[in-house]
């Protein structure tokens, strides 16, 4: 009964901010490394973001860095991705990921996958 839910996606305009939540449930989440990654049509899926199971180690595809931020709430057995400067290339389905292992950008390594959530950054 794993489960990764991610919600929070929506329309915005670019420049904007959205905050995309990922709540866990079925794994022991503090265990896991959590990535975050991204979708476009007619595109494989792309490395976002990721932490560690500690929140020490952070990493951010270069077209993120600066204005993506991951974080992780134990209590909560939930990931956070804010985006802020939102840009129109941002837009996609973004997908929440564990792995017992380390925080891969290589999404073919984790574990666990949500359904994802879209994110259309549009004027």
């Amino acid at each position: 009964q794993v489960q990764l839910d991610e919600s929070g996606g929506g329309l915005v305009q670019p420049g904007g901010s959205l905050r995309l939540s990922c709540a866990t449930s079925g794994f022991t989440f503090s265990d896991y490394a959590m990535g975050w990654f991204r979708q476009k049509p007619g595109k494989e899926r792309e490395f976002v973001a990721a932490i560690n199971r500690s929140g020490e180690r952070i990493y951010y595809a270069d077209s993120v860095k600066g204005r993506f931020t991951v974080s992780r709430d134990d209590a909560k057995s939930t990931t956070y991705l804010d985006m802020n400067s939102l840009r129109p290339e941002d837009t996609a389905v973004y997908f929440c990921a564990a792995d017992a292992v380390a925080p891969y950008i290589a999404p073919q390594l984790y574990d666990y996958w949500g359904r994802g959530t879209q994110v259309t950054v549009s004027s």
